[in-house]
């Protein structure tokens, strides 16, 4: 099946992060497709990967990096197909990352998701697909109706805890 979602990390360092993005598309069913590219590194594949995104059918991006975090804005920059940033926790607690993605200039933007935030941009892809995809949707509400019930269930258990204060 043709990947309508690109996950890229400027490492595979960052890979145990965002393969919780890959997880979710998974979950989902949707198909994804995952490449270690670096804007400064491997400028030129960047470029030839930013540029051809729509022509392949990818109908989103979700870019994670540290550090420097320029990723996520150069394929911004390079692409109709909405992007998605990760900031990714490599330095500075990722404060770094969070403010270079998150700081784009206007008529170039990026989502962005809290610092190491993986999950999210992939249920946010996935919410961004599900608008022209009714089935989609359905996965998508379950999944939101999971999130609800595991709560529901976590509260019940801690209501069966007691603590007992002893008195000198």
């Amino acid at each position: 099946m043709k990947a309508k979602v690109s996950i890229i990390m400027g490492s595979t360092s960052d890979l145990p992060v965002m393969e919780k993005a890959a997880k979710v598309l998974n979950d989902f069913k949707i198909p994804f497709e995952i490449h270690a590219l670096s804007a400064h590194r491997t400028p030129e594949e960047v470029e030839i990967f930013a540029k051809g995104a729509f022509d392949r059918g990818i109908k989103a991006i979700i870019a994670g990096a540290g550090m420097a975090a320029h990723l996520p804005g150069v394929i911004a920059a390079m692409t109709p197909v909405p992007v998605i940033g990760v900031p990714i926790n490599a330095s500075l607690d990722g404060m770094d990352a969070l403010l270079s993605i998150a700081q784009m200039p206007p008529g170039i933007p990026v989502a962005t998701v809290g610092i190491n935030g993986a999950m999210n941009a992939g249920i946010l892809a996935g919410q961004m697909l599900a608008i022209g995809d009714s089935e989609l949707q359905k996965e998508v509400i379950a999944f939101k109706e999971s999130l609800k019930e595991k709560i529901v269930k976590a509260n019940e258990e801690l209501s069966s805890i007691k603590y007992e204060f002893k008195t000198n």
